[in-house]
């Protein structure tokens, strides 16, 4: 029988065990295995937890106990969620996570160590939730040449705009119903302004071209900007604003990750994905455009993806090496987002206006001597081709 532990017991934490326990005897038959989680780490008690008898708040049980080999880590956070994820590994324990945070942080390094372990470091659900979209990447579409990954990679801010097309409200309205409803943080700075989606498209950027995409080399808007009127202009053109997460190589190898609200054109399939829905477009050579769709947040949904790696982490006797990249020590491959090349709608006191193909750069050249001519800009909003 393999033991595993679960580090946090929390909204993701309480669902994986849930889960695990739910589906049980499937789980073992997919795994090859027995199975049975022998601690739950957290620091708060739960007395009238079904799974009491196993909380504990004390890591060095989890780490010191050689029965541990697979360690589920849903604490969220760096801190000390990186400590003690390390010292799982060193311990030649694999571990899976859906800790955005961490991995878009210390991927490389905890990649790194897996690897001299012997063991595995899985991040399935750090992006997409229930998506399945790190697996795929480098295995289903290994064969493939990426040059594009894009889409929509945070719920709240998805809810949010949908709320603001669909029923006209304004974003402070929309947001409060996203709060009121719990798609929303007290402090929902971390979605509204685009950092939860920058940490994910890092990720992403990192598996798919090899070197590690850190959140500091990122361009990130958010949509706390984006206005009732925005929306209105955007429908008129045939399009729907959307929070849109991409990474994009161009002809000289370099790559351009970047986070911001964009037009996307009813044409495109990641127009219709609306509510607390996520989707990610990739683009290769060989399979061309591959869409994946699903619930990108909350309890059960992100529980399957930990769940699910926490199988795969028993399978595995290695390393999965297709699942690494490498450290990078600058910013160096990645070329400024003013080098992204698009259309750009331009909303202003003379109207509404599509500003024809060019890069971003040219564009706000062109937005800066409108203002200069004493236009008044509302807003320029780049458009997803």
């Amino acid at each position: 029988m393999i033991k595993m532990a679960v580090m946090g017991f929390g909204v993701v934490g309480s669902g994986t065990v849930e889960l695990f326990y739910k589906n049980r005897q499937k789980i073992e038959k997919s795994a090859g295995s027995e199975l049975d989680i022998k601690y739950i780490l957290d620091i708060r008690k739960f007395p009238d937890s079904p799974f009491a008898d196993k909380i504990i708040d004390n890591v060095d049980l989890i780490v010191n106990d050689d029965e541990v080999k697979v360690v589920a880590e849903t604490m969220g956070g760096v801190e000390p969620a990186y400590t003690f994820t390390k010292r799982c590994l060193e311990n030649g324990k694999s571990v899976v996570t859906s800790n955005k945070e961490l991995v878009a942080e210390k991927g490389a390094e905890l990649l790194e160590l897996a690897r001299q372990k012997n063991v595995n470091y899985f991040f399935e659900a750090s992006v997409g939730g229930a998506i399945p979209i790190i697996r795929p990447l480098h295995r289903c579409l290994a064969a493939n040449d990426i040059t594009e990954v894009y889409g929509i990679l945070n719920g709240t801010t998805n809810f949010i705009l949908t709320r603001m097309f669909e029923d006209g409200m304004a974003f402070e309205d929309a947001l409060a119903l996203a709060q009121k409803l719990g798609y929303a943080e007290k402090d929902p700075t971390a979605d509204v302004e685009g950092h939860d989606a920058c940490r994910k498209i890092c990720i992403l950027a990192s598996l798919v071209f090899g070197k590690h995409v850190y959140p500091k080399y990122v361009s990130a808007k958010g949509i706390s900007s984006i206005s009732k009127e925005d929306v209105e202009a955007a429908a008129a053109l045939g399009c729907q604003i959307k929070l849109i997460g991409c990474v994009k190589r161009l002809e000289d190898g370099k790559i351009i990750p970047f986070v911001s609200p964009m037009l996307v054109p009813d044409s495109n399939p990641i127009s219709s994905v609306s509510d607390v829905f996520n989707a990610v477009t990739v683009i290769s050579d060989g399979a061309d455009r591959s869409m994946f769709y699903g619930r990108g947040a909350g309890k059960l949904p992100t529980a399957s993806a930990v769940v699910a790696d926490m199988i795969e982490a028993a399978k595995h006797d290695r390393t999965v090496f297709s699942q690494h990249w490498e450290d990078s020590e600058n910013g160096d491959f990645i070329a400024d987002f003013d080098a992204y090349e698009c259309k750009m709608m331009v909303r202003s006191n003379g109207g509404v206006q599509v500003l024809e193909r060019a890069v971003i750069a040219e564009h706000n050249e062109t937005v800066e001597a409108m203002k200069a001519d004493g236009a008044e800009i509302y807003s320029a909003i780049p458009v997803l081709e």
